[in-house]
């Protein structure tokens, strides 16, 4: 059974029924899935959510399908890691990692949104999906594409890392390197998606898309013992994940499971050099200004957010804020993830754990509440980051008196 109600304009607030449209023909604002919140409150609760499934999936009532869920299957449901030596590293009392690195098909949150957006697509009777892509999703969009039997085409980048190329090629779609940044592929794949009646995840099938993030903020509440974080740190590209996790902590309110709303302060984190939002977050601006990309970050590098103004509004209105950090910033945020927690993660990450760093160090973040930083992907996808900055495996003769003399340290 389908609890989706439509489509509404964020704007103007015209309502639309459920097609691959992500304007308005109005006004040309955004669309976003509309629910039957009550029709949800009265069959979905934490006995039933418990009961089900470790995916994103176990809360299925609050995500767009109609009927049951034919991709993704396994996607969701990562660890919340209580994390006792980082948070020593940074002097605070309560820290967690929600890491989206391991536990997904192709290790990034992206397998969230990808599963909704395919079965949605084949729900719609696509056979050929598609994406704009910083690396992560093309990565998605072709495993999942493969299992289901879809045509997939992956437009990204030409300077996309080795490890995220190699990582769409071996499912084997059509993979596109169009010599531009991300906001002028997608331009182009805004112009093919109107030419031809493909699934673009991103584009005609945004609206459901990006529902999928919301499970990573539903995830976060549960594994926390059903409260909320004080704070949670978020990277920004888009802006979707910032929107998607806040809407998904206030569903669980508008649903009777969480009895109170939502009072957890969010904050963005961006590459210093393809920073939009956060630099008018510090500026005090309306709307969003667009840049041209230039951080180690690739898979934030998005210099024109589509969500941009919306995230903008969540980190004011929550009473967060922002910090945008410098590429070595980024790789001793990467390395200092992995000595404290054993996590490796990919660039994104590095940028949410410096800046949670710097925004600790300005006493934004109280050093006595609890904190989220979140984790998108996995660090085998961008070696190239911190290739030179990790130093050089010692070379010993197969002997002990070599072991001894070049590499035992006492």
């Amino acid at each position: 059974m389908s609890y989706v109600k439509g489509l509404r304009c964020r704007e103007c607030n015209r309502e639309y029924s459920q097609a691959p449209i992500y304007v308005c023909e109005f006004c040309f604002g955004p669309l976003e899935v509309v629910y039957d919140y009550p029709a949800i409150s009265r069959v979905l609760n934490i006995t039933a959510i418990t009961s089900r499934t470790n995916s994103l999936w176990r809360y299925r009532e609050l995500l767009p399908i109609d009927g049951d869920p034919t991709v993704g299957l396994y996607s969701g449901y990562t660890p919340l890691i209580r994390s006792q030596r980082l948070a020593e590293a940074l002097g605070v009392d309560e820290l967690y990692i929600k890491d989206d690195s391991v536990c997904h098909p192709t290790f990034s949150f992206k397998d969230r949104v990808v599963a909704v957006a395919l079965t949605k697509a084949k729900e719609f009777g696509f056979d050929t999906v598609a994406c704009a892509s910083t690396g992560n999703l093309g990565n998605a969009v072709s495993a999942h594409a493969a299992r289901a039997n879809l045509r997939g085409y992956i437009f990204i980048p030409a300077d996309l890392e080795l490890g995220k190329v190699v990582g769409s090629l071996v499912y084997a779609p059509n993979l596109i390197a169009v010599e531009g940044n991300y906001d002028e592929v997608n331009r182009l794949c805004s112009e093919i998606a109107s030419q031809y009646k493909w699934a673009f995840v991103n584009i005609n099938l945004r609206p459901f898309y990006a529902e999928g993030s919301k499970s990573y903020g539903f995830e976060v509440v549960e594994q926390m013992g059903w409260r909320y974080p004080k704070h949670i740190v978020v990277p920004a590209a888009s802006g979707s994940l910032i929107t998607k996790i806040w809407k998904g902590f206030e569903e669980l309110h508008k649903i009777g499971i969480m009895s109170a709303a939502p009072q957890t302060k969010v904050y963005g984190a961006q590459g210093k050099g393809c920073a939009p939002i956060i630099t008018s977050l510090k500026n005090g601006w309306d709307g969003i200004r667009p840049v041209k990309p230039v951080t180690l970050a690739k898979s934030l590098a998005i210099g024109n957010p589509a969500d941009g103004y919306y995230a903008l509004q969540i980190l004011r209105n929550t009473g967060g804020g922002g910090e945008e950090v410098t590429n070595e910033e980024i790789i001793e945020g990467i390395k200092l993830l992995a000595r404290t927690e054993g996590v490796f993660t990919e660039t994104a990450g590095g940028v949410t754990v410096a800046a949670a760093k710097k925004l600790i160090e300005q006493g934004v973040i109280p050093k006595n509440e609890s904190i989220v930083i979140c984790i998108t992907g996995n660090g085998l996808k961008t070696q190239e980051a911190i290739t030179g900055a990790i130093g050089q495996p010692i070379e010993i003769e197969p002997t002990l008196a070599s072991f001894e003399k070049k590499a035992f340290k006492k």
